[in-house]
Order: structure tokens, then sequence, then C-alpha cells
């Protein structure tokens, strides 16, 4: 048969184009073999999963992600050596309490009843009895389930009166039974064991194991060495705490692996958040001041548990992941904080970021996160792809090759192919709710952060300094709110809220569908546990202090 050229060249298009065809394919075949031979791997050999999560550790106090840190951090910088360094990771919340459920639930807590700060003492649980939490999946799956350290997420306690809980400073020895168990605290909410202080900084002062006190606390904690007064046990020590969880974390890596039960650690860090009390042999071992030498000894601990890890035989077959629950501290219990450390120290907390912890703004939220797990994920690599700690839930659940219930995990994402070094295409979330401690929201979509408020400011007269706006160039504005792109303006420099009107009002549209669907991900809709409060912005005094240290 006769072919024109026109013919001839027809077909060789079409070969070309089906080549074209077939290596796309191919390598969408090689990526989804790669994948599901992770995730079999996974689901027979069940890795051990061990996230630890540091309290109030700011984007630029390690030295791999600030080559001018003041502080020696030498087993983060080699567990980022040995896996890979995240530059775009976030805490859902830019707070303690909301960031740590969400983490455990795969859900945005300012769904539930905290919209605003953090529990404080004696407050109730804020997990639901019935919500699935990444413990009670692991534990579906055989896994043995520990948390070592803070809690707050809240604990219900006997009473020697049968009246509710009572504290504040008139009232520091209370009427908790201390005698009787606590009731809906982590031993209930997925945790095989539990050890550590609830919050390390809040009555009552000693440690709990499981769901009792270690001794009863009979004496009452008084100001100025406790923020807040309350019941302790006798010799309390603020500065025992950090060694004391890491010892117990240490040891339960090392009997646990000898049963070879796979296990998930949530070891979460009482450090470098307040009481800033590094121990004897750390002082003045960092270039910070008292906060560089508790930074210090918070790698220390990680390197102990990481050694524990290696010691027991259960390394290579582990998944670590380390991060921090929100930003750096400003000045007030922590002194100096994240700004004056700057001036006193040349330390950068916070890193180019704008903001600290409570703030909208980046460094209210951008933390560190590496994750490691040998011959599965890249070692010495760096990614820019976007996570946030709501992710876990949904990428537990993708190593198990586990389907999560419609009610559960609304907020979830499954970033295990962004770990295993995949790009963000392959498993495409739409966009990021930010949310400070104040109640601000903010949109991350792509390049874009939207913060629905005046400015990302929540830290008032102890937020940025003058000096710093003079530094970095910052300027008032009369927005109703504050839009920047990220990848050309890290440092939030440049509002483009008037320029782009249509992108406001879809970042809007988008941020109240996700607020009234009850979900930001695909699925059924489900109802907020109350309805969702706006925020209003409110005039603070010129002397107002940060809000507790929490």
């Amino acid at each position: 048969m006769w072919f024109s050229k026109h013919d001839s060249k027809q077909a060789n298009d079409d070969l070309r184009n089906h080549r074209s065809i077939m290596k796309k394919l191919l390598c969408l075949l090689i990526s989804f073999c790669c994948f599901h031979s992770f995730v079999f791997s996974a689901t027979t050999a069940k890795p051990n999963i061990l996230y630890i999560l540091a309290d109030d550790l700011g984007y630029g106090d390690l030295g791999c992600y600030n080559k001018d840190s003041k502080i020696p951090t030498p087993h983060l910088d080699l567990l980022a050596r040995e896996g890979t360094r995240f530059t775009d990771a976030h805490s859902p919340d830019s707070v303690c309490t909301p960031t740590r459920y969400a983490l455990l639930t795969g859900r945005y807590a300012w769904r539930t009843r905290l919209q605003r700060n953090v529990l404080g003492p004696w407050d109730k649980p804020l997990i639901a009895p019935d919500r699935l939490t990444v413990g009670k999946l692991l534990q579906q799956h055989g896994y043995a389930t520990a948390c070592i350290g803070k809690w707050h997420l809240g604990q219900n306690y006997a009473t020697t009166d049968g009246k509710p809980v009572i504290g504040g400073v008139n009232n520091a020895l209370g009427n908790v039974d201390f005698t009787q168990p606590m009731t809906d605290g982590p031993v209930t909410r997925g945790f095989d064991h539990y050890f550590g202080t609830l919050v390390p900084n809040y009555p009552p002062y000693c440690f709990i194991e499981n769901d009792r006190t270690l001794g009863i606390p009979s004496q009452r904690a008084e100001r100025p060495r406790f923020n807040i007064p309350g019941p302790m046990v006798p010799d309390w020590q603020l500065v025992d705490v950090l060694p004391g969880i890491t010892r117990h974390a240490v040891k339960w890596i090392e009997d646990t692996a000898k049963t070879k039960q796979p296990f998930f650690l949530y070891f979460s860090l009482t450090s470098p958040h307040y009481p800033v009390v590094p121990a004897p042999e750390f002082i003045g071992k960092s270039g910070a001041g008292a906060y560089g030498d508790f930074v210090h000894q918070t790698d220390w601990s990680i390197g102990q548990v990481l050694d524990a890890l290696q010691r027991s035989g259960a390394a290579e077959n582990t998944l670590v992941i380390f991060t921090s629950d929100n930003g750096a501290e400003v000045t007030g219990e922590v002194n100096p904080g994240v700004y004056d450390r700057v001036q006193q120290f040349g330390h950068r907390s916070s890193g180019d970021l704008r903001g600290a912890k409570r703030d909208a703004w980046e460094g209210g939220h951008r933390v560190p996160f590496i994750a490691r797990w040998p011959g599965k994920i890249q070692a010495g690599a760096v990614s820019d792809e976007t996570l946030c700690h709501v992710d876990f839930m949904a990428t537990v659940a993708a190593l198990l090759d586990a389907k999560l219930p419609d009610n559960a995990a609304e907020d979830s994402v499954n970033v295990l192919p962004v770990l295993l070094g995949q790009k963000a295409s392959t498993h495409a979330r739409e966009a990021i709710i930010l949310h400070s401690a104040q109640g601000k929201f903010a949109i991350r979509r792509g390049d874009w952060v939207l913060i629905d408020a005046p400015n990302g400011d929540d830290n008032n007269t102890h937020g940025e300094p003058a000096w710093l706006k003079s530094e970095r160039g910052y300027t008032a504005h009369d927005q109703p709110g504050e839009l920047f792109h990220l990848r050309e303006d890290l440092a939030q420099k440049h509002n483009r809220y008037a320029e782009q009107p249509q992108l406001i009002a879809e970042l809007k549209a988008l941020l109240k569908k996700y607020q009234t669907e009850g979900r930001s991900t695909p699925g059924a809709v489900q109802a907020n546990d109350v309805p969702i409060q706006p925020f209003v912005p409110r005039a603070a005094p010129a002397n107002a202090k940060p809000e507790a240290n929490r």
C-alpha cells in the first residue's frame, strides 16, 4: 500500500504519541508498584513508629535548619542527614493543645469546644471517648502503643467531696483525690501505656504512670518557682522532668523491642517549653543562654531515644518523625524570648520567618520536620512539599492499608508518598487551614496564604519589636486581611490583599466550605462539635502579657 507524505507524517506522529503514552503508563505503573510494595511491606513487617514532638521549638533553632544557629544540635542534624528534612511543614495551630488534638485525631481542633488558646489545669478531656485516634487505629492492627511525656488533652479526676475540681491560687491543694485513678486520659485514648507530666507547668506536679500519680501530691507548689500554684509531691524538681521521661522512653523501647510486637511511641517532649530548666551538665553549652542550653539538652534526649532504637535492633524497621508543636515563645515566663534572643545572643529561633508562637504568621506554625525510615525514605534529602501534622492519621492508615471511616480523620491527607520522595501531585491536597491562639483563621493553597484577620499578630505588646519591623521593612496597612505569596515573600513583607480580589473570594469561600462541611477532605459531610466562632478583634491592655505559657 502506498502512503502520501501526509499519511507518513501522521503515522510517525501516531507512533510517537503511542510511545509517549506507553512511557507515561510505564512510569505510572512503576510508581504504583513501588508505593504498594512499601504498603505491602509495611503491612506484613509492620514498621515501628516513633513520633517525637518537641514543645515550642522554633524553625531556626536547629543547625540543620539554620546555619547561624547558636545551639549545638548534633543528634537532630544527624537525623536530617539520615533522612529527609522538610522545609514547608506546619503545625495546624500555633499553640499546644489544638496541635496535639489534630495530630492524634486527624481533625482540626477548632471543630471542638476549644476554639481559642489551650486547655487549662484540671480541664475535661478534649478527645471524645468514641473518636478514633492514631493510637486506637494502631492498637486495632496489633501495635503496642505508648505516650511518654506531655499530654495536655485533658482528663477527669475523682474528688474528695464529689464536687468539681477546685483550683486557683487560693485553693492550691484543691479537692482532688489522688488515691483514685484518673479517667479519660491517655490510656483511654489509644495508648496502652502512659508516663509523664500532663503539662510540666500545671498541677499536679508529679509524674503520672498510666492513670495514677507516682506518689501523693500533698504539698503546695508556690510562686515564683511555679507559675501556677497547685499540689505537688514532696521534693518535686522541675529540672528532673526531661531526664525522667527520657529514661522511661529508652526503657520502654528496649523492653518492647524484645517482644517483637510492632510498636508506636509518641514521645511528647516537655521542652524547650517553659519552665526552661537545663540540667547542670548542659548549662553554658550553647551560645543562646538558658533556652539554648535547654534545646541542646532536648537534642541529647532525642539522641538517647534514637540510640535505644539502634541498640534494640529496631532502628531499621522504624519510621521516625521529629517535629514541633508550634513556633518559639516570646518574652514572658521564658526570658529572654524569641525576639530578645536575637539582640542578646544573635540567635534567631524563628529563622527568617515572621512571627512566633500564637501568631498566624509563618513563625507561629512553620516548624522543623524530619523523617527517617532506612531504605524507604531518602537519606540526606531536602523537600519543599507542604505537610501538616493533621496528616499523620491518614498517613498511618495508608501504611496499614486501612480504610478510615467517614467520621474519622476528617482533615487528614495521606502524605506517605511525599515522605517516600514522590511529588505532591500523587497525593494532592487542596488546602491547609492554619489557626492562631486567638482564633484567627489562615488558609494555605499552593504558594498563597490568606490570613482572614487584619493581621497575623497574636502576641500584642510582646510581639514584633520596632527594631525588627525596621530591619525587615514591615509596615502597617489598612486592609481587612493579609495575603502573601510565600515562594516570593517568605518573610511576609508584602501584603497583596488589595491586588487579588478574585483569589481572596475563592480562598474565603473554600475556608467557609471547610468550616461548614465538618471536613476538608473528600467524604460525607460531618458535624462540628459546636458552632465555629468567627475571630473578633479585641483590644489588649498596654501592659498585657502573653496568655499563660502553655
